[in-house]
This record gives C-alpha cells, structure tokens and sequence, in this order.
C-alpha cells in the first residue's frame, strides 16, 4: 500500500476514534513480519498503529480467532502479565476503516533485543513470564487428535520452478529434508500429553520490548489456547538462538529455569517431542505462498523470498544441531520437585 494511501487511512481512523489529528508524518516502525506498524502523533500523545495484513484478514475464520485473542489479551492484563494492550474504543479493540484493520497501541518506550546479543537473563525472565501465562489456568481434559501438518513440497518444487522463482532450487536441494523434518513434526504432536492451556507462541525475542530493563510483551494476536509441552520447547530454543543458527545451550537452560519457576507440570521427555522443533515448516510454507504471488505488495513478496531462505536454513541447521539439544534437553533440565 502506498504511503500516502497509509497516511490518510490513519488520519482517518485516529479522527474516528477520538485521538485527534495526526500532527507530524507517520512513521513506519519496522520488526513485523506479517503486519504493519506505524509510530503516529495526534494532539493528545503518540500512538502506535498496527494495519493488519490484507491477505490474512481475508482468511475464513480469521475474525474469530483475533476476538479470541482480544479477551485473552484482556484476561493476561488483569492478571497482571507485562503486556502492551490494543486499546479498545467504542468498546472494540480492532478498528475497520473503508475495509482495512487497524490495532490502536500507546506508545510503549524500549527496544527489542539484539538477536546477538541476548543475554542469559533476557532469555530467564522470557520464560517466566511464558510459565506465568500458561499457569493461568491450565486443564488435563480428553484426548483430542492432534492438528497435522499437511504440506505438498513437491508441488511448491514444481510451482516455484515454473515461475523461475529464486526459491526454486533452495526448496529442490532440500525437500527430501522438509518431508523428514514434516514428519518429525508432525509425530511429536500426536505424543503429547493432553495438557491445554493460555499461551502465546509467537512471544520470540522480537516480540518483548525492554524498557530500562523491564520487558513488555508486544503483538499479541497469536494469543489462544494450545499445549503448554510445544509452545515451551519452542519458544525456549528461539531465545537460545535457533533463529539466528547460533545455539547457546545455557540460554536454553536459562529460559526454562525462569519456566519452570513460573509453572512446572511436572513434564521432561522434551527430548521425546523435539520434532516440534520443526514447527518451521509452517512458517516456511506461509512464506513459500508470500513468494509465489500471495501478497499485497512486492515487498511482502521480497519478505516472503528472504523468509523461505532464512527457515530453510534454520530447519538444516536444527537438523544438524539435534543430538546436541536432546542431550541438553535430558540433561540440563532441574529435576522435577515432586
């Protein structure tokens, strides 16, 4: 979308919802991957914008899913988690200006950490504030099957080799390696114990902004109900520098120490389910989609290209890093208290 088109859709909406006129130019924030940020002055303060991505909110359930996360939101801050809130108004929290979504923020001081340069101590206080959410009120309830990844590589091969897409022969040198690590994914998830639970699994490094050392959880649309298990393990290897291909096995540990203080379930065999390592799958294939022509714009093709290249390599480097986290993960872990 053009800036100028932004910037009166903005004005617009800051009028509409009573913060006044916009009184400097907008300014583009960068750090999402899927959406957009905005940093906007009116006469009564700074705010931050969030235009959420056209093509996901054309999705069919996709509403539902962001009420659920906007009450989830609501139930984290009243239990005092350190969460930057969408403000509501007109009691809603999403705002629809001339069919475009927008999330209205105060403007929160910090910075995100450096992906080089987190600290043992980030990565700790990161996990407690994980163990918090989740030990709002988990459940044990029936067996329920679990959701499995389904994804056609092949067909993704072929598609991108016809477009001459640049991703073309990435995804060719390693298919064999996604169908495995697909695999692995998707039989960790029919192993895990029935456990359900608030959680945030989209809560990485460059989702927590540091202010004079104090964290606030940023973009929270991911908020829902899952399995404390998977978000745990990996939320864990992220803040221990998978992401980057830069493992540090005492941030690993440090991360769950600061979990495990928060909330511990009593679960170890996270060795057993480190296919959920391979999550990225995901991740890559939404991407894939960005790079194939599912976008707005070219730079959200261009964003999709260098996230299909970076996931590729994270799942090579995982994959070769294995046996080393598993045996972290066997061993470095406290020892369950009961």
């Amino acid at each position: 979308m053009k800036q100028d088109t932004i910037d009166k859709l903005i004005s617009d909406l800051m009028a509409a919802c009573g913060f006044g006129a916009v009184v400097s130019p907008i300014v583009p924030v960068s750090g999402g991957l899927m959406h957009r940020m905005y940093k906007v002055y009116t006469g009564s303060g700074k705010y931050a914008v969030k235009h959420l991505n056209p093509k996901i909110m054309s999705r069919e359930g996709v509403h539902e899913n962001y009420e659920r996360a906007e009450k989830i939101e609501s139930l984290l801050e009243k239990e005092g988690i350190p969460i930057v809130p969408a403000i509501p108004v007109f009691g809603k929290k999403m705002q629809n200006v001339n069919g475009s979504f927008f999330y209205i923020f105060k403007w929160q001081e910090g910075h995100i950490a450096d992906w080089n340069h987190i600290s043992k101590e980030m990565c700790n206080t990161a996990g407690n504030i994980l163990g918090k959410i989740h030990a709002i009120n988990p459940q044990s309830g029936s067996h329920q099957e679990p959701e499995l990844s389904k994804i056609n590589w092949q067909d993704y091969v072929h598609r991108a080799n016809d477009e001459r897409n640049e991703i073309a022969s990435i995804l060719a040198d390693n298919a064999q390696l996604l169908v495995s690590a697909e695999e692995e994914l998707n039989k960790a998830r029919a192993s895990l114990p029935d456990i359900m639970c608030i959680s945030d699994e989209d809560m990485d490094p460059k989702n927590i902004l540091w202010d004079n050392g104090s964290p606030w959880v940023i973009d929270l649309e991911c908020l829902d109900y899952g399995n404390p298990i998977s978000h745990a393990l990996q939320l864990a290897l992220q803040w221990s520098g998978t992401v980057i291909c830069r493992m540090d096995i005492e941030k690993m540990t440090a991360f769950f120490d600061g979990y495990l203080a928060a909330y511990d379930n009593g679960f170890r065999a996270y060795s057993g389910v480190f296919g959920l390592a391979y999550t990225w799958v995901e991740w890559l294939e939404y991407n894939i989609q960005r790079a194939l022509g599912a976008c707005s714009d070219e730079a959200e093709r261009a964003l999709g290209i260098s996230e299909a290249k970076n996931t590729i390599n994270r799942i090579k480097y995982i994959r070769n890093m294995e046996k080393e986290m598993k045996e972290a993960l066997d061993s470095r872990l406290p020892r369950r208290t009961d």
